[in-house]
């Protein structure tokens, strides 16, 4: 294969990027007014939906959140939980509370109702506490005093 081969072949292959380049131009440009439309309408951005509280009162803007003068929000400022937390004392008091009914139920110094109805009572008070304590900040109308630990 001599010198000449590979100049033919380099020249063939330029020649038909060139021609795959000018018909997939050409084949681009070919579209109705239709589907330019269609095309415009799926890239623009979706409108925005604005939500209306339930009450039909404005929404209290009491929030934490920082914003720029433009009126953008800034995230540099950490978040503020919404109450304090149980600390690490609060927590293994609860683990003691609930391994000791654990192992009351396997010793069998409480009866099998007895535990079931200790169960009911603490499941009662995790499903209702939060909806309790709001309403009870609700009707007090303040801002409740973070726990002391």
């Amino acid at each position: 294969m001599g010198g000449g081969m590979v100049a033919r072949l380099n020249r063939y292959s330029v020649l038909c990027g060139a021609m795959c380049g000018i018909l997939a131009l050409t084949l681009a440009g070919c579209s109705t007014p239709e589907e330019k439309a269609a095309y415009a309408k799926r890239k623009q951005p979706p409108q925005a939906v604005i939500v209306k509280p339930a009450k039909g009162s404005q929404v209290d803007e009491t929030s934490t959140q920082q914003h720029y003068k433009d009126g953008y929000p800034s995230f540099n400022a950490p978040p503020t939980a919404a109450n304090v937390q149980i600390n690490d004392q609060q927590a293994g008091d609860m683990v003691k509370q609930l391994t000791a009914l654990g192992s009351q139920r396997k010793a069998g110094t409480i009866s099998e109702a007895e535990y079931q109805k200790r169960v009911a009572e603490m499941r009662k008070l995790a499903a209702d506490h939060g909806q309790d304590t709001l309403q009870e900040i609700q009707q007090q109308g303040v801002q409740p005093a973070p726990a002391q630990n």
